[in-house]
């Protein structure tokens, strides 16, 4: 009996130490395991947190970016919108320009053409130019671009006009002088011409003193130095790359002016002696002459119409055979157009004349479409189009002999007519 109770006892003892460790075990699996969840999951937590932090960086990154995009489409809207509106100020303020070369330019030719010389296309390459009498040196026909021109040689030459009574005053109290030069390449002391107000060969001891010289930067006269305007920095003796300059001379009454290209240099207000003639004197080879006119005149353009009831203006000129206008032109077109701004209530016809050369047919289509390339200058300027028509009388009306050089210059002419 007590053999039975014993052995229970020790099967209860070693039941409940199974127990027991059973329970330690679980006890210690549970512990690890809640001790590896609570650390995952502080673990995640400040993964979490992290994650939430970097997210809100980002986002206040973006929102920075996106503000400042915003601020700057903001700042570049109103920029716009002010510009825009300093843009309808100033529309407000004056007209708006065209761009136009030579808007400035305020040369005038002559009324009526006393002198011209292009020279002609009939001229003989090699020939002494047969308008125009040798003073000193050498020159003669040459081409240049399939242009006939003139060419001084062997070290430069001096020309006079060929012309009538050349002892005599042969320019009038008010006149013009155009001619285009050409400047060789380079740079040398002799790259220059002069232009005398005597005709050295029948007027030596008559006439003015003082000449122009005319440089490739720009002119001189007597005690007066200017250049080009953006050469100041040449020597005055050198040509960059070869080019041609377009000269203009005004004398009005004692006032003298000249031009190179599209500006005024010289201004001399009261000029003292009176030019008689003329002489061009080039001072070394390879120096070219072409398009030469003298002109007579003129009135104002305003006093015109009021006496004539037109303009007759020979001062716009085309490239040959075409509407093109050339720039020199701008003088005469800017003078119409001035008129025009300050008498509202002046309207023109503008019509195209030409010489007898050439076919008549052409003539007469080139008349057309020389005097609507103008009035198209006028409308683009700001005139009005109701203010202003267009025709073409081609050869039909000549003012001049075609038989003449100087003829058929004035004959080249754009009228504006009054209506």
């Amino acid at each position: 009996m007590k053999i039975k109770i014993i052995l229970s006892l020790l099967i209860t003892v070693l039941f409940y130490a199974t127990s027991l460790s059973q329970v330690k075990v679980d006890v210690e699996t549970k512990v690890k395991r809640e001790a590896n969840q609570r650390a995952n999951s502080r673990t995640d937590q400040a993964i979490d947190k992290g994650f939430d932090k970097l997210e809100e960086g980002i986002g206040k990154l973006f929102k920075k970016k996106n503000k400042k995009k915003d601020n700057s489409q903001q700042e570049e809207k109103v920029q716009q919108n002010n510009a825009s509106d300093q843009s309808a100020d100033l529309a407000e303020e004056k007209p708006s320009a065209p761009d136009v070369k030579w808007a400035k330019y305020d040369f005038v030719p002559g009324d009526e053409v006393i002198f011209e010389d292009t020279p002609s296309a009939d001229e003989e390459s090699g020939e002494f130019p047969s308008r125009w009498d040798l003073y000193k040196g050498s020159a003669e026909i040459g081409e240049m671009d399939d242009e006939p021109v003139i060419i001084f040689l062997n070290g430069g030459g001096s020309i006079v006009p060929y012309v009538k009574n050349a002892t005599e005053d042969y320019l009038p109290e008010i006149f013009t002088i155009e001619f285009d030069v050409w400047f060789e390449k380079g740079r040398s002391p002799s790259n220059r011409y002069f232009i005398h107000f005597r005709d050295h060969k029948n007027q030596w001891n008559k006439g003015l003193g003082e000449k122009l010289t005319v440089n490739p930067t720009g002119l001189e006269f007597a005690n007066t130095d200017k250049r080009y305007p953006g050469t100041e920095s040449l020597g005055w003796s050198e040509e960059p790359t070869g080019k041609w300059r377009h000269i203009s001379i005004a004398y009005t009454k004692g006032k003298f002016k000249a031009y190179m290209d599209d500006t005024r240099l010289i201004n001399v207000p009261h000029l003292e002696g009176n030019p008689w003639g003329i002489t061009i004197r080039a001072l070394a080879e390879k120096l070219y002459l072409k398009n030469i006119r003298i002109a007579e005149g003129g009135v104002k353009y305003y006093d015109r119409v009021l006496s004539d009831g037109k303009i007759i203006v020979n001062g716009i000129r085309f490239d040959v055979n075409k509407s093109t206008i050339k720039p020199e032109s701008n003088g005469a077109i800017n003078e119409i157009f001035n008129l025009m701004n300050k008498q509202s209530d002046l309207n023109f016809s503008v019509e195209g004349h030409t010489d007898s050369d050439g076919d008549e047919t052409l003539n007469q289509s080139l008349s057309e479409t020389r005097a609507k390339a103008v009035k198209e200058r006028l409308i683009s300027m700001g005139i009005s189009s109701s203010r202003l028509k267009s025709t073409g009388w081609g050869e039909s009306k000549p003012i001049g002999e075609n038989g003449t050089a100087e003829g058929k210059a004035n004959n080249r002419r754009v009228e504006f007519v009054k209506f």
